[in-house]
């Protein structure tokens, strides 16, 4: 019987503090992206296709997780012409690379609900460790009753890391990527 009960006791627990995994609404969900062109603007685009899931261990958030696809064919300047060189071997390579990925290896906590992410982000067929700086938004039920969690993220990566060199004269190597996202439970 005390078995019975140690047992119970250790399930019950285990549920308590059983982390969460959260699968990322599309529609509330951006992956953003601005490189300086020629010195004269930014060019801004985003990607229309992203999925995901995000488990969050609030006891423990250092061992949460997060995995995010992104599929590059759906890439979106609002300019069909420049959308469709952005597509080619010049850029992302759609065809040979339909999706780019982050899939974390450590959550560092910074403070006031920043954390330095730690992971693999594969673009083009490169893989490379990054560490991204990570804002947790906010935990808790929406207005519909569901379990919902947000998070936003802004940092940089080169392009020529990832085997995108064309006009390395006119377009900045330095790509910024805003990313923010809803995970419903």
């Amino acid at each position: 019987m005390l078995r019975s009960l140690l047992l119970s006791l250790t399930c019950a627990a285990t549920a308590v503090f059983a982390a969460d995994t959260y699968t990322l609404d599309l529609a509330h969900t951006a992956a953003l992206f601005k490189a300086d062109h020629l010195g004269f603007s930014w060019t801004y685009g985003r990607f229309n296709d992203v999925s995901g899931s995000i488990t969050w261990d609030a006891a423990k958030p250092t061992n949460s997780k997060v995995d995010v696809k992104i599929k590059t064919e759906t890439i979106d300047t609002g300019n069909a012409k420049k959308d469709e060189h952005l597509r080619s071997g010049d850029f992302f390579s759609v065809k040979e690379f339909p999706t780019m990925s982050f899939t974390s290896k450590s959550f560092e906590a910074k403070g006031d609900n920043l954390y330095h992410v730690t992971g693999d982000f594969e673009l083009r067929g490169v893989k490379k460790p990054i560490t991204i700086p990570v804002k947790l938004m906010k935990v808790g039920k929406d207005p519909w009753g569901e379990d919902r969690i947000g998070f936003d993220t802004e940092f940089t990566i080169k392009r020529s890391d990832f085997g995108m060199t064309f006009m390395p004269d006119g377009i900045a190597d330095e790509v910024t990527i805003i990313f923010a996202t809803e995970g419903v439970k």
